[in-house]
């Protein structure tokens, strides 16, 4: 039972929502939707917005009905508008998403909403994620670390986005993200969420897992994401001659051997289950 606030009368618990967009991701989504439905928190409203898959994603996303709170599946403008779409359909205190090739570990909305009752002042909190391969198979960690505006708007990024849980009405201060942004309308809901509330690094606490293959967009368009945050970083005044500006730069030069990295480190997991 909850209240007009979506809060559970019983409980006490605030409502969280979380938002999955999807499309065409048919080998990975049903894990995505079994890590939220595990999870040992209550008062949960789980809404997937498909792009319109041809995939046998629609299929999968239709087993589960009973289950969500809502489902669409319609062509949308891409990744960025699906989430929007979800968040306006979202009824809870605390908001999230998990895009459909990600996984939450057990235990990570209760231990993210638990923090945010304990403390007012912090708007959005996250813990650690893993990153794994396409058979879910753990082969590194995200560089999570503590961030804030300032270090924010220097490109000190460090949220994963698959971690993170924050307050609704901060949303709805900031609301909606940019759907020009194919890549970091993550980090730009980041700067202006720490522009008017406090966010807090929990290290230690591993609440999400980010799946990266040979599809995903962190290896196929990783060429995207930080002419993206440049527009943020001149969009709020940043300077040329800053220190955002020089990661670019170095990012840019590095950026074959980065994806080739991340590639081996699959290869070496995949190699790893076949032996």
């Amino acid at each position: 039972m909850r209240n007009k606030n979506g809060t559970n009368v019983t409980q006490g618990l605030p409502l969280v929502s979380i938002i999955t967009p999807s499309f065409n991701q048919a080998p990975f989504i049903a894990a995505t939707i079994d890590s939220v439905l595990a999870q040992d928190y209550s008062n949960l409203e789980y809404i997937v917005v498909d792009g319109g898959s041809t995939d046998g994603s629609i299929e999968i996303i239709k087993s589960y009905a009973d289950k969500l709170a809502c489902w669409v599946s319609e062509k949308d403008k891409g990744q960025t508008d699906a989430i929007n779409k979800g968040f306006a359909r979202a009824n809870g205190q605390i908001l999230a998403w998990l895009n459909s090739d990600d996984t939450y570990e057990p235990g990570a909305i209760s231990a993210g909403v638990a923090f945010l009752m304990k403390n007012p002042d912090v708007g959005l909190v996250y813990g650690d994620c893993n990153f794994i391969d396409e058979n879910g198979q753990k082969f590194g960690k995200f560089n999570a670390a503590q961030t804030d505006f300032k270090k924010l708007q220097q490109g000190y990024v460090h949220i994963p986005q698959q971690a993170s849980f924050w307050r609704a009405d901060l949303w709805k201060e900031v609301a909606p993200l940019d759907d020009s942004f194919y890549f970091a309308m993550d980090y730009d809901l980041w700067v202006r969420l720490a522009r008017i509330t406090e966010v807090k690094y929990l290290p230690g606490r591993n609440w999400a897992n980010f799946r990266l293959h040979n599809d995903a967009k962190s290896i196929a368009a990783d060429d995207r994401c930080w002419p993206e945050m440049m527009r943020v970083h001149y969009r709020d005044g940043g300077s040329f001659f800053s220190v955002m500006n020089a990661k670019y730069i170095i990012r840019k030069m590095i950026a074959p051997w980065w994806n080739w990295r991340r590639r081996r480190k699959m290869e070496k997991s995949r190699k790893s289950i076949r032996e």
